[in-house]
């Protein structure tokens, strides 16, 4: 990725404000930061940071009241998300929360299916296509990348209206129409869209660090450094505050990179909420669509919004970048890279957007966990959280007091196996629903 130097970005910030590049680096004080407000007074829920409530309740305009139900709300919809992706895989259609916050749907394609939905506490809705149907979809245009007009902005799947979504600049509608050729009858809607999305440039999440004269910001630690935007630099590329090499830099196809820090440096598993308090980072369970994310970077600080939609593809100036998650949570030049939380739960690395924390706009973060896949890292946790992947096993030789059938409420307690476990999700058990082969619905005590 070519970075330009900060005179550049500041000259074209100048000329195009609503435009964010953060490929361009951000000048900037390396000891300054963003003053946001501290959230005095505010009783946060436990596992929650002072500065993560207060950020919910400002970005969000929501009660301290409306914020710990929101908070709850989407907990369990990621929950029901990771047991019915598992359970019901292509009659599966997506799980997503209100835009009030208050219910937690779910599509499913046969009726047949509502049931178990309900046994989760989720709305079940009939919808006719499956989330993998609409996956494949975007994957067919995914392989398009190369051939994309210059009409078309991106396109993702829309789980609430089930299809997936292309999004067409202004006279770009036939051309968006011609690209799409060929999926599925009824699976794709072009939308019209005034988005130019760019990508954000410029060891604790959400700090600034330096490769030449530009600036990005720390996404996560994992063990031997972080990963962040693969925008930001290229492979042996040198950073600094932290010093370090990146030894792995994918962009476009996708937007990730991790940096090996020099000794020394301490990689920590914390996100920086710049009002004086960090997040600790428990885990990497992907929060559903709908949900609250906040985000930190070292131009904008700490800002929050929600999910709006996954598996995104974003034509950027640089080429086609996939499997980026689109929000409304705002940024700015210089926050590429940075942390994106739902609770202490990692989601994903800023790559771009349009807009910025004035006006709005729409950003987009590259999830977390694929990064680690690609490089085989293992994130720098602090606190506990739920193993994001459940764990198959086979009958138990007895001790077992859980049963297949029986509605459980949060906080009920069984054996299983011989090993105790406490009810994280009210539900109705089934079979293939066993407390260690669901991790998001049992916690091992």
């Amino acid at each position: 990725m070519r970075r330009r130097s900060a005179t550049m970005a500041a000259a074209l910030l100048g000329a195009a404000a609503t435009v964010l590049t953060l490929t361009l680096a951000a000048q900037a004080d390396p000891g300054a930061g963003p003053a946001l407000g501290g959230p005095a007074g505010v009783a946060a829920p436990d596992g929650i940071t002072p500065e993560m409530f207060a950020a919910l309740q400002r970005d969000l305009r929501l009660t301290p009241e409306q914020a710990r139900a929101r908070l709850d709300t989407d907990a369990r919809a990621g929950r029901v998300q990771q047991v019915l992706r598992a359970t019901l895989g292509s009659r599966y259609g997506g799980a997503w929360v209100a835009p009030d916050g208050a219910a937690v749907t779910v599509g499913v394609t046969t009726a047949d299916d509502a049931a178990t939905v309900r046994g989760l506490g989720a709305v079940p809705v009939r919808v006719r296509h499956g989330e993998q149907a609409l996956a494949a979809v975007v994957d067919r245009l995914d392989r398009r990348a190369g051939d994309v007009p210059d009409g078309v902005a991106g396109w993702y799947a829309d789980l609430p209206t089930n299809s997936v979504v292309v999004l067409a600049r202004p006279g770009g509608g036939a051309a968006a129409e011609a690209f799409t050729a060929g999926a599925p009858a009824g699976t794709v809607r072009v939308q019209a869209t005034t988005e130019d999305p760019r990508p954000y440039a410029d060891v604790i999440g959400g700090n600034a660090y330096y490769i030449g004269s530009s600036r990005c910001s720390i996404g996560f630690s994992v063990q031997g450094g972080f990963v962040t935007a693969g925008h930001c630099g290229s492979t042996g590329a040198r950073t600094s505050q932290p010093g370090g090499t990146f030894r792995g830099s994918t962009f476009p196809g996708r937007d990730y990179a991790w940096v090996q820090v020099d000794a020394g440096n301490t990689p920590r598993g914390l996100v920086n909420t710049y009002s004086g308090g960090t997040v600790a980072v428990a885990g990497s369970t992907e929060a559903a669509v709908g949900a609250a994310v906040c985000r930190s970077g070292s131009t904008t600080g700490w800002r929050c919004g929600t999910i709006q939609q996954k598996n995104a593809s974003v034509t950027y100036p640089e080429g086609t970048v996939s499997g980026l998650t689109r929000s409304n949570a705002c940024a700015e030049p210089g926050d590429s890279g940075g942390s994106w939380l739902a609770g202490s739960q990692a989601q994903g690395v800023t790559s771009g957007g349009s807009g910025n924390c004035t006006s709005g706009g729409t950003m987009y973060f590259q999830p977390v966990n694929p990064i680690l896949a690609a490089y085989g890292l293992s994130l720098i946790t602090s606190g506990p959280g739920p193993d994001p992947t459940p764990t198959a096993t086979g009958t138990p030789p007895g001790g077992t007091t859980w049963q297949a059938g029986t509605g459980y409420a949060a906080g009920a307690t069984v054996t299983y196996a011989g090993q105790s476990y406490r009810c994280l999700q009210g539900h109705t058990a089934q079979v293939g629903w066993e407390p260690p082969n669901v991790p998001a619905l049992w916690q091992q005590v």
